[in-house]
């Protein structure tokens, strides 16, 4: 079968959620003997859209990626500052459709492209909802498509728009049962292909990260996070609420590996290692206390999941509904709203010792290889995508 993906920005060196979990099907897929072509943008960083990588058409594992320029950068404040505006005012359909256009990334060459070379596919697969490419994407195409929404209770949802967005496609992926039923309450899916997919993870051999371990035993105990370092996903929140629970374990040090995106405190305690390879990635889950994800925000998180993988409890956020659903099917996490119960989670674990720590890790490890194994997800892309 030959399938288009559809996402604004894609390449080895782009790890947002969305972009990385669109590579991993498309690759996966191209495996399966799928011809798999991703239609993007020359965009690397997703606060600009500037144009970083080479126009034109390129292989990447096994996978066609043609990218497009961006025609204007964004200009974030701005954006955000209209943003405040639009979801706290009444407004005009055309102030939706130009703040649709701010939002990006805005590459008219892109959207001719798929109406262009529409025949030439047998399905479309776009991932997030929330971008200019995928409202224009899905008007120019005829059918066909599935949309993958990787969405999360936020403003603009409520936009009058987005019933555009999501009555155009003929097909959803959902990441979660909360994702779905979050979605579910704003617009109708009937009649419609669906199913609760997720992404694929491969649980880790452990000699492929011992070499590792000895580096992370040295500063335990820890909690890990990982994953861009930045308001948006918490983590404000995450160094408050630490500073003020970390008496609670004498010692406890909280490790950050990813991107740098604000400034720090300067506390000691509070570890930052920049970016590490896959490997060191799964020792540094392994050795954690538990891997903490703070953000209000999620579809999925596949940091999660890769914890999870390697036997180590999280510790996310209640107000994120797909982390706690992750927790409460899992049974191999807690959950916390704020300072106290952050603090009370915290000590749970570590006063319930290795014991606890063991049995959540074991119920995670089950979780994933039941639900999140890339046989079980690949399998319910070919149902889906035959279906159309």
């Amino acid at each position: 079968m030959k399938i288009a993906f559809v996402v604004q920005r894609y390449g080895k060196e782009v790890m947002g959620g969305s972009e990385l979990h669109c590579r991993m099907v498309a690759e996966r897929l191209a495996r399966r003997g799928h011809d798999c072509t991703v239609y993007t943008t020359a965009a690397k960083d997703y606060v600009t859209w500037k144009n970083e990588y080479p126009e034109g058409e390129f292989i990447l594992n096994g996978v066609v990626v043609k990218r497009y320029r961006v025609e204007r950068p964004r200009d974030i404040a701005s954006f955000n500052a209209y943003s405040d505006w639009i979801f706290a005012n009444p407004h005009t359909a055309e102030d939706e459709l130009r703040w649709m256009e701010r939002q990006g990334p805005f590459s008219l060459d892109l959207i001719l492209a798929l109406e262009r070379e529409e025949p030439l596919h047998d399905r479309f697969i776009f991932f997030t909802y929330l971008y200019y490419n995928t409202f224009w994407g899905l008007r120019m195409l005829k059918g066909k498509s599935l949309l993958v929404p990787t969405a999360h209770d936020e403003p603009a949802l409520r936009l009058d728009l987005m019933k555009e967005v999501f009555s155009r496609p003929a097909g959803f992926v959902f990441n979660t049962a909360a994702e779905r039923a979050m979605l579910a309450s704003r617009f109708s899916f009937e009649g419609k292909v669906q199913d609760i997919v997720g992404v694929g993870v491969d649980v880790p051999d452990p000699a492929g990260y011992r070499e590792f371990l000895p580096k992370y035993q040295a500063l335990a105990p820890y909690l890990l996070y990982a994953g861009r370092i930045e308001p948006g996903k918490g983590c404000a929140e995450l160094f408050e609420y630490f500073q003020r629970a970390r008496r609670r374990v004498p010692g406890l040090n909280l490790v950050l590996i990813g991107k740098q995106l604000m400034e720090l405190p300067p506390d000691p305690r509070i570890r930052y290692l920049g970016f590490v390879s896959p490997e060191e990635k799964n020792a540094a889950m392994a050795g954690a206390l538990a891997t903490v994800h703070p953000s209000h925000f999620e579809s999925l998180c596949m940091a999660v999941l890769e914890s999870l993988a390697v036997r180590t409890p999280v510790l996310v956020q209640e107000g994120s509904g797909p982390l706690k659903q992750h927790c409460l099917d899992s049974n191999g996490g807690l959950f916390f709203s704020d300072a106290s119960t952050f603090a009370a989670a915290l000590g749970l674990l570590a006063g319930g010792g290795e014991r606890l720590r063991a049995a959540l890790g074991e119920n995670g490890l089950r979780y994933v290889q039941k639900q999140y194994t890339w046989a079980c997800v690949m399998e319910k892309y070919d149902i889906l995508l035959g279906a159309l």
